[in-house]
């Protein structure tokens, strides 16, 4: 199985780069990975809220295949111990879907359409970190438990 990681903008701190990149390192040797990045919707100060969820959602939902798992790293998913996210993505694993897409979302959250595309949601902390942190957050957890 595939997995796959899409993001709203780029992370632009050198050392969480650093940080994200050495994790998908490690995971590389278990399982095919893939990274994709948005770019920030342009001219987003003239939009409402809704209208750059919806556009973000347009251009995520580009990226998802319909026999992909498409799972949102929300502030309102299940939560797991990292032990219990092994479990979890072992179980997803042997449902035989070729690609589990993970997705950050932007400032504002997600489109209604991307919710009702969700195949699920979790949640990777109660705290709040910028979305740039949850990359590596998210990285680092898939390469400590995951089941390869």
């Amino acid at each position: 199985m595939k997995l796959k990681l899409i993001c709203i903008g780029k992370t632009v701190k050198k050392h969480l780069i650093e940080g994200e990149n050495e994790y998908i390192k490690r995971l590389k040797h278990y399982h095919a990975v893939e990274k994709v990045e948005i770019p920030e919707i342009k001219n987003a100060k003239t939009l409402t809220q809704e209208q750059i969820k919806k556009a973000e959602g347009e251009l995520l939902l580009q990226h998802v295949n319909s026999t992909d798992l498409l799972i949102l790293l929300d502030e309102n998913g299940s939560s797991f111990s990292s032990v219990d996210f092994a479990t979890y993505i072992q179980k997803k694993f042997n449902t035989g879907a070729k690609t589990m897409v993970f997705v950050v979302g932007g400032a504002y959250g997600f489109s209604e359409e991307v919710y009702a595309r969700a195949t699920d949601k979790i949640s990777l902390s109660k705290m709040t970190f910028s979305h740039q942190m949850v990359r590596v957050f998210f990285w680092n957890n898939s390469t400590v438990h995951l089941p390869f």
